[in-house]
């Protein structure tokens, strides 16, 4: 405009503050010229007069009539844009200009009508040609049945309307990076699929004028770009987001010219008013594409954002279902299972695909359960530096950088960066976590990067190999963020988790009631026989028995009897809280022999239980490096199982081998099936339904919690 200060020249660092939508220039293969409603000439390219000849009015004049004697259209078309006031007036018409077919275009720009001649080099096809081919793309879209499958077939579908060397198919993700998920290309070209561009790449204001006008050409790079004059009294450029003709960014034109590309068209794919994606076209050389071919490909690309749409929300309906799903099954496992890792290990994999993460930890009473290829001693260091935290008032906590909310030293290190992490049991560090690689570490580059580009004045950023390095210098350390939708099923699972916890804790609080009132009642019977025998023996013993045995003798293996039982039962309820508190049992290693171990219990029972009938398989030695006492107790615990459990006059078998690095202990019997829901609490402390045995009427069901807990303080199981 005359008398405007002159712009700041644009360049990398100011390009995402660029005006493109007043670039105050068109591209060189047509002419505008804006009326107000005075009819007067207020905006009008220094082209023009060149094109039309005579007639056109001077700048700030009025149009006569008949002005437009060369092109009568224009006349026409000004005269329909000033009798329609409404804001999204479009018009188009096919016209020629002297020799050339052209296309005639009419919008509004505030209360200004402006005019867009867009020449063509040659005529195109009829209209109806392109319409039939359009149909029958949009035809083929309707039966894909994927997102990649759309943007695959609207890629080529594109190419074989426009003829471009390369069309590209891309969607924006979470972070407005870009990536190529499909392509259709000259054979002769490098492929693109599979690249990732930093949201820099297209600058908000462009993003903008993306959904304003979603359709873009370029048909020629290296054309000057024709200025557009205006009146000196205007205080405000036209703004061009709605012509077709607005020239175009130089730093755009640098980054297509150092891919060796010419000409580009660009169209937007909108879903949910939001730009989801784009489809790109490159060609070698300048290209002009006919405006009704290029509406037609605007139409294919509102029928695919549609498809999109719809696929899209199906996939957020089957999302719910699985979390649905999901949540069920974590209820199930939380409240019926007899341990709460053991019971949610089996849905470690099905969390992890929920949450799409890379790793799953289950932690609880420094219990442990890793799922994915994360270290298990990092699985340790991270839930010990969660606890560490003080992260008192969050039971939620998300992060795409762990090194944010975790203090220091980092127990985690690359490529591990995303964390969700559900803290149900804040006592004894109960947590679940879901984790995550940083970005870099899931995306793959298409083809082989190894071709030269040409570069600018503004770097190696200005083509596409150097714009995917930004991008993985942009995502280094973070992952992809957790969506709104996880978070809220992450809530979900919390919440459940956290209702479970409190159930079995409350079960757990009655089981223990349950379990001190039996060992009273238990101990009763033995202290009462103690009592007697104390006051057969204060008044000298006339109450002993007759069966020949001395008094004294009686009274004392009444007593020892007695005494032991009242010695087991402590003992087995003391070795339980122990194991409750997660203080783990008292274990001592000193170089035994197992086989005398067990061979010397064989010989206790055979001879307490005479009727008892033992099979025995085992080395006269197998020495190892274990606990004497608690290798005994357990032994002990599984030979009393198998004889109150097993059928009368069958014998017992107990095996005994030597694996190398590893020992193999087995007792069987012969006795009625185990109901599954007793076999599914059988090692528990605290069984919900206990099941009274005649046999075992001194039994409090601990022994075989017990027995696998002396197995795994040895390593075993």
């Amino acid at each position: 405009m005359p008398g405007a200060p002159a712009a700041p020249p644009v360049t990398l660092d100011n390009c995402d503050r660029e005006p493109i939508h007043i670039p105050g220039a068109i591209q060189s293969h047509g002419l505008l010229l804006a009326f107000d409603a005075g009819r007067r000439l207020v905006y009008g390219s220094a082209n023009a007069a060149q094109i039309l000849g005579s007639g056109l009015p001077a700048l700030g004049e009025p149009a006569a009539d008949g002005w437009a004697a060369a092109l009568p259209a224009l006349g026409e078309a000004l005269s329909a844009g000033l009798r329609n006031p409404d804001p999204q007036l479009s018009i188009q018409q096919e016209v020629r200009c002297g020799d050339r077919p052209a296309d005639l275009l009419v919008h509004r720009s505030g209360d200004t009508v402006v005019l867009e001649l867009e020449l063509r080099d040659r005529d195109e096809p009829q209209v109806s040609e392109y319409a039939l081919r359009a149909h029958r793309a949009i035809d083929r879209l309707k039966r894909q049945p994927d997102v990649d499958s759309l943007l695959q077939t609207a890629a080529t579908a594109v190419r074989e309307l426009t003829g471009f060397d390369r069309v590209m198919a891309y969607r924006f993700l979470h972070d407005g990076s870009g990536e190529v998920v499909a392509e259709d290309r000259h054979a002769a070209l490098e492929p693109f699929a599979g690249r990732r561009y930093p949201a820099s790449d297209i600058p908000a204001q462009a993003r903008r004028l993306y959904l304003v006008n979603t359709l873009r050409l370029i048909a020629d790079v290296n054309a000057a770009p024709v200025p557009v004059l205006g009146v000196g009294h205007r205080d405000a450029p036209l703004d061009m987001s709605h012509c077709v003709l607005r020239s175009v960014s130089p730093i755009h034109l640098e980054y297509l010219r150092n891919m060796g590309v010419a000409a580009s068209m660009s169209i937007s794919i909108v879903v949910e008013g939001e730009l989801w994606g784009m489809i790109a076209c490159h060609h070698r050389a300048p290209r002009h594409v006919a405006y009704a071919v290029r509406m037609a490909c605007d139409v294919l690309a509102q029928v695919l954002a549609a498809n999109v749409q719809s696929l899209l929300a199906r996939q957020r309906a089957r999302a719910a279902e699985m979390a649905a799903q999901l949540r069920a099954q974590v209820i199930e496992a939380a409240l019926h299972g007899d341990e709460l890792l053991a019971a949610l290990a089996p849905l470690a994999e099905p969390i992890a695909r929920a949450f799409d993460a890379q790793a799953v930890v289950l932690a609880q009473e420094g219990k442990l359960v890793v799922h994915g290829e994360l270290p298990h001693e990092i699985a340790a260091g991270l839930v010990q530096s969660l606890q560490r935290a003080q992260l008192a008032e969050r039971d939620l906590v998300v992060s795409q950088a762990m090194k944010q909310v975790l203090p220091p030293p980092m127990p985690v290190t690359a490529p591990w960066c995303g964390l969700l992490g559900l803290r149900f049991d804040p006592v004894q560090g109960g947590w679940l976590l879901m984790l995550r690689k940083e970005q870099i570490e899931t995306i793959h580059w298409g083809g082989k990067p190894d071709k030269d580009y040409a570069t600018g004045p503004n770097g190696p950023r200005l083509t596409p190999r150097g714009s995917f390095d930004l991008w993985k210098q942009e995502v280094r350390g973070i992952s992809v963020p957790w969506s709104a939708f996880e978070q809220n099923l992450a809530r979900q699972l919390l919440d459940e988790l956290t209702r479970a916890h409190s159930h079995r804790l409350a079960e757990m609080h009655r089981a223990r009631t349950q379990l001190l009132a039996m060992l009273g009642h238990d101990l009763r019977d033995p202290l009462q026989s103690i009592a007697m025998a104390a006051r057969v023996l204060e008044r000298g013993g006339d109450a002993a028995g007759t069966d020949g045995a001395g008094p004294s003798a009686r009274l004392g293996q009444r007593i020892q009897s007695s005494s032991t039982r009242m010695a087991r039962l402590i003992s087995q309820v003391l070795d339980a809280s122990r194991l409750q508190a997660d203080l783990g049992l008292q274990i001592r290693r000193v170089p035994v022999d197992l086989a005398r171990i067990l061979d010397d219990l064989l010989d206790e029972a055979v001879v307490a239980y005479p009727g008892v009938r033992l099979l025995k398989d085992m080395p006269e030695h197998l020495p190892m490096q274990a606990d004497p006492d608690r290798m005994a107790q357990l032994f002990g615990n599984l030979l009393s199982n198998a004889r109150h459990h097993g059928l009368p006059g069958e014998p017992v078998t107990v095996r005994l081998a030597d694996l190398g690095e590893r020992v193999r202990f087995e007792v069987l019997n012969r006795a009625p099936a185990i109901p599954p829901e007793v076999a599914a609490d059988l090692f528990s402390a605290f069984k919900r339904a206990a099941q009274p045995n005649v046999r075992n009427k001194g039994g409090l069901g601990l022994g075989l919690h017990i027995a696998q807990a002396i197995a795994r303080e040895h390593g075993g199981e």
